[in-house]
């Protein structure tokens, strides 16, 4: 398979998040992660300058006057019609890039204007995540205990067996003593909500289930990928201060809304891009040679219909 401009945005959100990859590599592991943000979202911007799309930043870095790069709201391609909803994580594990660690990816997905839910008011959202075999299965509103025990039917293999990931997070601590309780495997993960959360729903990635308490706006750009992976998602906001509570019911969300992935993002046009800055669950990290950088990124786009690891050779900043 290979991606022409036939595909709509897809070639230009590669590109973006192959440049933001190679222009933070030089920071990796060095130990700021503002500056391994700040130089990844400046060089993809700059990649989108001449995308050959029209899209409106719907889950960005912030708003304007924070983010003066990517922000929400802010249109991608010049002078073409909006017809896109865009998302960026230019790193999502900003913390983990500058510790060198595994798990930093950039990523950027798309779905036709209007499809992505509005999620900027709302910093946490409950997840439940799996492949197909989890449609018509789970609920987000059972047990985790119940809720693995039907996926490991479904799936027909032992409980022990399934591997569940649960960001390693104090909100999520009960949750992740219940997994273990059932016998299921912890999969630990310290950042990288989106990774974990596609993996969830990719054949294959060593990951069966992602439940828990993760970023709202990272739930979104992960239910574009579940829609083309013909996964299951369901999802619920959860603040977790008065002060999130107040924002949120200011900005009129129903906090007791669950969400199921059509709701989260809908149609049936969808490009999601992943690319590796380090060793991921999705892809390999950046490769160093003399003179160039060797790059990997996993490219979900609905007109393909499956999954493409992609590998470029790009030079060294």
């Amino acid at each position: 398979m290979t991606l022409h401009n036939a595909n709509g945005p897809a070639i230009d959100i590669l590109a973006a998040t192959v440049a933001a990859t190679a222009a933070c590599w030089v920071h990796v592991g060095k130990g700021d992660k503002l500056k391994v943000d700040r130089v990844a979202v400046d060089a993809m911007r700059q990649s989108l300058v001449g995308a050959d799309f029209g899209g409106i930043v719907v889950i960005g870095e912030g708003e304007k006057d924070d983010a003066p790069m990517l922000f929400n709201g802010e249109l991608i391609g010049q002078d073409q019609a909006i017809e896109w909803d865009i998302a960026v994580d230019p790193v999502d594990g900003t913390a983990l890039a500058a510790a060198g660690v595994d798990g930093a990816v950039a990523v950027m997905a798309a779905a036709r204007r209007g499809a992505m839910l509005e999620s900027s008011e709302v910093y946490y959202m409950k997840k439940i995540i799996a492949g197909p075999a989890g449609r018509g299965v789970l609920d987000i509103d059972a047990s985790a205990a119940v809720n693995i025990e039907a996926l490991a039917a479904a799936l027909d293999k032992p409980v022990t067996d399934l591997r569940v990931a649960v960001i390693n997070k104090a909100r999520n601590f009960e949750l992740i003593a219940q997994v273990e309780a059932c016998g299921a495997t912890w999969v630990r993960f310290d950042e990288g909500d989106i990774a974990m959360a596609v993996a969830a729903a990719t054949a294959g990635s060593g990951v069966d289930l992602l439940l828990g308490v993760g970023g709202s706006p990272e739930g979104v750009v992960a239910a574009v990928a579940v829609q083309v992976l013909g996964g299951f998602m369901q999802a619920r906001f959860a603040p977790q201060t008065p002060d999130q509570i107040e924002r949120a019911l200011l900005a009129n969300y129903d906090l007791e809304q669950k969400f199921e992935l059509n709701d989260l993002v809908s149609g049936d046009s969808f490009v999601f891009v992943l690319t590796g800055i380090t060793d991921g669950v999705l892809t390999r990290g950046v490769r160093e040679f003399d003179e160039h950088l060797e790059i990997q990124s996993f490219i979900l786009d609905s007109k393909l219909g499956e999954a493409l690891i992609a590998e470029m050779n790009v030079p060294r900043y």
